[in-house]
C-alpha cells in the first residue's frame, strides 16, 4: 500500500520561542514533524516586524513563515483576524504550498484562529482547529468598549474556523462545550485531548541549578512555573507570603502582566523570589526546587476554560499540585496528588498547601503522582489525536 508524504501547516499564536516558552503547539508541531509520513512541517503565525527571508528554519524538519502585523502595537493586532489586512501577506506560503504539495496531503491546524481565509486559499486535505483557549474572552478578567470590539472580531474570525474544520480537538470539557454551541452541523468530529506532559524529561535525573535560587531560604516552597500573566491572582499570593513568612512563594518565567501593581506590590514581600524566565531544559531543575506546585488563577469566563500545561509536569516530577478556579480541573482533584479549590480566599489555599506538606511529611506519594502523569505523556495524546482525526489513515488508504 502506498503512504503519501504529509505536509503539515500550523498556524501559531506567535513567533517559535517567542517568550521563552513552549506550548501544546511546540509540541504537536515537534510531534509531526518526526513521523515518518511527514515530509514538512511550516509554522505560520504573525510577527510584529518584518522578516529579511519569507522562510526560516527553525528546528529539524520545521520552518517558520511569520506574516508582520498591521503595526506593532498591541491596539492594532486584529489585523490577524481580518482578511484584508493579511492575505496579501499569506502569497508566498501559497506559492510555495503549490510547489511543494505536489503528490503530498496538505493538513492545516489552527491553534490560534488568527488568519481564518488560509483555510480557503488552499485546497487542503484536512482542516483541523485544536482549541486551547477561550480566545475571545479578556484574560484580565476584565471588560472594555475596546475589548468588546477586540472579541467580536475574534469571535467572528474563530466562528469560520470552526465551521470550516473538519476535526476539531480541545483541551477542556469546557471549550468542547464551547465549541459544540457554535457548530452549524452537530455531528462534526469534536474530541476533548487534555494538556500532557513530556514524561521522561521531568521524571530523569535533572542537573542542579549554579545560583542559590532560594537564596539562603529554609522552609517550604511553593512554585509555579510559566507565564507571569494577568490571569493569575497575585493578591491571593501577597495574602499568603503575609500570612506564611516561613513559606517562599518562588515563581519562574517571563512577566507578561507588565505593570501589573499586584505583581508589582507581591514581588515586595521578602519571602517572594521571581527568577525571570527559565530556559525549557531547565524547568525540571527548578522543579526539584519546590514541594507544593501551585496554580493560583482567578475566578473568571477565560479560567474556567483553562486547562494548564503545568499541572502533569508538576505530578511527572512528583510534586503535588494546589489549582484554583481551575474548574477543567475539578475532576482531577485526588488526595495526596491534587487539591482543587474556588475562590480566592487566602485560608482555603493555604489550607490545601498545609494539607499536601502533611502528607509528604508521613509518606511517599511520588510514584502515584507518577502514575497519574504517565498516562499523559505528550506521544500518548498526540498519537490518540491522530486517530480521532483519521489524518494518518487517510494517508495510508491512498
Amino acid at each position: 500500500m502506498k503512504v503519501e508524504s504529509m505536509i503539515h501547516v500550523i498556524v501559531g499564536a506567535a513567533e517559535w520561542g517567542h517568550d521563552q516558552l513552549r506550548y501544546r503547539r511546540h509540541r504537536l508541531a515537534e510531534f509531526l514533524a518526526r513521523q515518518k509520513e511527514t515530509k514538512s512541517v511550516i509554522w505560520v503565525c504573525p510577527s510584529p516586524k518584518e522578516q529579511e527571508d519569507s522562510f526560516t528554519d527553525i528546528t529539524q524538519g520545521i520552518r517558520q513563515f511569520a506574516v508582520k502585523d498591521l503595526l506593532q502595537n498591541k491596539m492594532f493586532r486584529f489585523g490577524r483576524y481580518t482578511d484584508f489586512f493579511y492575505k496579501h501577506k499569506l502569497s508566498p506560503l501559497v506559492e510555495t504550498l503549490k510547489k511543494e504539495g505536489d503528490g503530498s496531503r496538505c493538513c492545516l491546524w489552527y491553534t490560534f484562529p488568527g488568519f481564518p481565509l488560509l483555510s480557503a486559499l488552499y485546497p487542503w486535505d484536512e482542516v483541523i482547529y485544536d482549541c486551547s483557549d477561550l480566545w475571545a474572552a479578556p484574560i484580565n478578567g476584565r471588560s472594555s468598549i475596546l475589548a468588546n470590539v477586540r472579541r467580536n472580531i475574534i469571535k467572528h474570525a474563530e466562528m469560520r474556523i470552526i465551521q470550516r474544520a473538519d476535526s476539531i480537538t480541545c483541551t477542556s470539557d469546557c471549550l468542547h462545550r464551547e465549541v459544540g454551541k457554535k457548530l452549524a452541523d452537530q455531528r462534526q468530529n469534536v474530541f476533548t485531548i487534555e494538556n500532557g506532559v513530556e514524561y521522561d524529561l521531568f521524571t530523569g535525573n535533572n542537573r542542579e541549578l549554579e545560583q542559590d535560587i532560594l537564596q539562603g531560604r529554609s522552609g517550604a516552597v511553593l512554585g509555579f512555573i510559566g507565564g507571569i500573566k494577568p490571569k493569575l491572582d497575585f493578591s491571593l499570593l501577597a495574602q499568603t507570603a503575609d500570612q506564611r513568612p516561613d513559606w517562599t512563594i518562588l515563581l519562574v518565567g517571563p512577566n507578561t502582566a507588565e505593570d501589573d501593581p499586584d505583581f508589582i506590590s507581591l514581588l515586595n514581600r521578602p519571602n517572594v523570589i521571581w527568577t525571570g524566565p527559565a530556559a525549557p531544559d531547565e524547568v525540571p531543575s527548578y522543579m526539584q526546587l519546590i514541594d507544593i506546585g501551585i496554580m493560583p488563577y482567578k475566578k473568571s469566563p477565560y479560567n474556567d476554560a483553562v486547562f494548564p500545561l503545568k499541572l502533569f509536569e508538576f505530578l511527572a516530577a512528583g510534586k503535588a499540585v494546589v489549582g484554583c478556579n481551575l474548574s477543567s480541573t475539578a475532576k482531577i482533584k485526588k488526595q495526596y496528588v491534587y487539591e482543587y479549590i474556588e475562590g480566592s480566599d487566602p485560608s482555603d489555599f493555604i489550607s490545601a498547601c498545609d494539607t499536601l506538606l502533611e502528607a509528604d511529611r508521613h509518606g511517599s506519594y511520588q510514584a502515584l503522582r507518577r502514575e497519574m502523569a504517565r498516562r499523559q505523556d505528550w506521544n500518548v495524546l498526540f498519537r490518540h489525536m491522530l486517530e480521532c482525526t483519521g489524518i494518518l489513515k487517510k494517508a495510508h488508504s491512498h
